[in-house]
């Protein structure tokens, strides 16, 4: 058998759904190959790189629909 708790961890909803938030935005960050791969090996390019993909993930979330 195994033991029950008899005490809970804490556990702080709005920082966990603020951790949620962040670990999807990566997710969907990783969908772009260039940098799940790491493709340009410079810091200042890979930078951009990661820029440019929250730039059009930005877009794309707050693009009117008419």
């Amino acid at each position: 058998l195994m033991p029950t708790r008899k005490r809970f961890p804490a556990f702080d909803h709005q920082l966990y759904r603020k951790r949620n938030v962040v670990e999807r935005f990566f997710n969907k960050l990783k969908q772009f190959r260039a940098v799940a791969t790491r493709y340009d090996k410079r810091d200042d390019n890979f930078l951009t790189s990661v820029q440019l993909a929250a730039i059009r993930i930005w877009i794309k979330e707050n693009e009117s629909v008419t």
